[in-house]
């Protein structure tokens, strides 16, 4: 038998000939006083994981399972996110509402079933009983993958600190998410939306359609960051409830075109404004306007009616002839499709909308891009057509001796 390498026989097991008793492969970790072990059905593979594992361990790369439980390491991890030292993959900080978002997952339904369960010990098929147990108590698709992005952060941090040497969040089942597209306004919808708007709720609307800034932006959006005579606006902030001021969701600023229809719109409000420093759509110069109350001003002025206090299903057709209403998100959705229509390439897009790189932006919108059988024809066509002729004006222009 290789060294550290055993086989493990059971009490019922007669040692005698061949039998199908498991084999055991140790390493020594000096770094952690105590050995790695692992159990496999065949002596090659054991073989195999010692030899892989003794040239981790020498390299620091493996380490000793640590008796942390779940709970313990969901702790640390939130600590550490809170701190801003553990970060996203794309090494931005974890905005305020994604660390309060795990942090509710974990506790509503993974630490009551795991919380005291060893962090190295918790294995795939429990998390796929709990992932099933899920589907089964009709959660939606959604959530349930909401639920499960907390631990698959712990335990990628445990495998990439060499706490752990397998992830068991890898390769789980997960019911499929089937949502709908979000409402995209037509152009002369954008501004019939607009027109039926109070004059001091239009340029707030306005910038989240034509400029395309995420709720948080245009709450934290500042005066200064507004430059009409260059027609950019610097969205160097965002805005979280409990947090205030925090970085931009892509964690840097960017710059995005004033276009003339939103330029008016901004003009008017400056015009109009009480203070000359501080936020842009503010309550006050220091305090941002509410969500809600911007939500329903705007209900109102499409024609809708309260009938209770229970979120969207409080409202209804106040007629016939409401209009069918947008969110500030499904503003920003709208941008987008403006923008691909006019022509913006993806990159510049994706600049705009402030995602961190372009594959969200194609990910996200690309289903609005030029691209099928007949549009893709269609612009080879013209290219071809503006290249043949530009060759025969270039073939009768005189020649210059």
């Amino acid at each position: 038998m290789a060294a550290g390498v055993r086989q493990r026989h059971g009490r019922g097991c007669g040692q005698t000939g061949r039998c199908q008793c498991p084999y055991e492969a140790a390493v020594y970790s000096k770094r952690d006083g105590k050995k790695i072990r692992k159990t496999f059905t065949t002596l090659a593979a054991a073989k195999a994981w010692r030899d892989d594992a003794s040239g981790q361990v020498r390299r620091q790369q493996m380490r000793a399972p640590v008796p942390t439980t779940l709970a313990e390491a969901a702790e640390q991890w939130l600590d550490g996110a809170r701190k801003g030292v553990i970060r996203t993959r794309s090494g931005t900080e974890y905005k305020p509402s994604a660390i309060r978002g795990y942090e509710a997952a974990l506790r509503l339904r993974v630490l009551p079933e795991f919380g005291r369960v060893k962090l190295a010990t918790l294995t795939r098929t429990d998390l796929q009983d709990l992932v099933d147990a899920l589907v089964a108590s009709g959660l939606n698709a959604s959530t349930i993958g909401v639920t499960l992005l907390p631990l698959r952060a712990i335990y990628k941090r445990a495998v990439t600190r060499g706490e752990i040497t397998v992830n068991p969040t890898a390769d789980l089942q997960m019911p499929a998410v089937r949502g709908g597209r979000d409402r995209i306004a037509a152009p002369d919808e954008c501004e019939r939306l607009l027109a039926a708007m109070a004059p001091e709720d239009r340029p707030l609307w306005a910038t989240a359609m034509y400029a395309g800034l995420r709720r948080g932006e245009l709450m934290a959006l500042r005066i200064e960051d507004v430059d009409l005579a260059t027609g950019v606006i610097n969205v160097r902030r965002g805005w979280d409830h409990f947090a205030g001021e925090i970085l931009p969701k892509s964690g840097k600023g960017r710059r995005v075109p004033i276009a003339a229809v939103l330029r008016d719109h901004l003009l008017e409000h400056r015009a109009g404004q009480a203070w000359q420093d501080g936020l842009m759509f503010g309550l006050s110069a220091s305090q941002p306007f509410l969500p809600t109350s911007v939500r329903a001003r705007a209900l109102v002025a499409w024609g809708w009616k309260r009938t209770s206090a229970d979120g969207e299903r409080a409202w209804e057709k106040a007629s016939d002839a409401a209009l069918d209403p947008i969110s500030i998100h499904e503003c920003r959705h709208t941008f987008a499709s403006l923008m691909i229509a006019a022509g913006v390439n993806a990159k510049a897009l994706s600049t705009y909308m402030g995602h961190a790189n372009i594959s969200i932006t194609l990910d996200r919108y690309g289903h609005l891009m030029p691209g099928n059988e007949d549009q893709a024809a269609a612009l080879l066509d013209a290219f071809l057509a503006r290249a043949t002729e530009e060759a025969a004006r270039a073939s009768l222009a005189p020649v210059v001796s």
